[in-house]
């Protein structure tokens, strides 16, 4: 057991070093958090996306991403559209005012539409591939044939003890978001995101 102690742990802390950064994965699940809205089907979909990605790195499809790089650019451009439509989204939100509900704060969304924003987000973001199927999948092969499946529960278990705490523990800033105002500081800031990341992903695709 001991053995298995120190793999466990590397993949929890690798795993959680690669996942908490400000991304528009994260930035979406925190939105939806402070909503109170469909949190648990979208936590579910992104922590049971990282566990498909990092258990294919761990047995080798790593490899096969980096033998076909056309992959990861469909994805990079694909993300970086998708992406420079949820700024816009999110600018026009920023912008209208009159299009905020004072009561709701902000109109609510289908389960199905943050369902599948989660699964975009999550899937067509070419970094997600870098960083758990081929970082995390080779980390996890420098270990011993057992020890490998440590590391990647390790890292399985960082990913859902990160988004579960930031789309249920985000809930409690719900208060501090009663006014329009505050919305539209949150979509200022998912637009700035939004657009950055997706310029970045312009960028290092050309």
């Amino acid at each position: 057991m001991v053995s298995y102690f120190f793999p466990a742990v590397a993949g929890l802390l690798t795993g959680a070093g690669l996942i908490i950064a400000i991304g528009a994965q994260n930035v979406f699940v925190l939105r939806q958090g402070i909503r109170r809205e469909h949190v648990l089907p979208v936590v579910a979909v992104c922590t049971a996306s990282d566990i498909v990605l990092i258990l294919a790195g761990v047995i080798g499809l790593g490899a096969v991403v980096t033998a076909h790089p056309q992959v990861v650019d469909l994805a990079t451009f694909a993300g970086a559209g998708y992406l420079l439509v949820l700024a816009a989204l999110a600018a026009r939100r920023a912008m209208r005012p009159a299009a905020i509900d004072a009561g709701n704060a902000v109109a609510a969304t289908s389960r199905w539409a943050a369902v599948g924003t989660a699964v975009a987000l999550t899937w067509l973001n070419p970094h997600v591939y870098l960083d758990t199927v081929i970082t995390l999948g080779a980390i996890a092969n420098t270990h011993g044939p057992q020890s490998k499946w440590v590391f990647a529960a390790g890292a399985c278990a960082a990913s859902l003890l990160w988004f579960a705490a930031l789309g249920f523990g985000s809930g409690k800033l719900a208060p501090l978001f009663a006014k329009p105002r505050a919305w539209r500081l949150l979509d200022v800031l998912v637009a700035v995101v939004m657009g950055s990341l997706a310029v970045g992903l312009i960028v290092s695709a050309l």
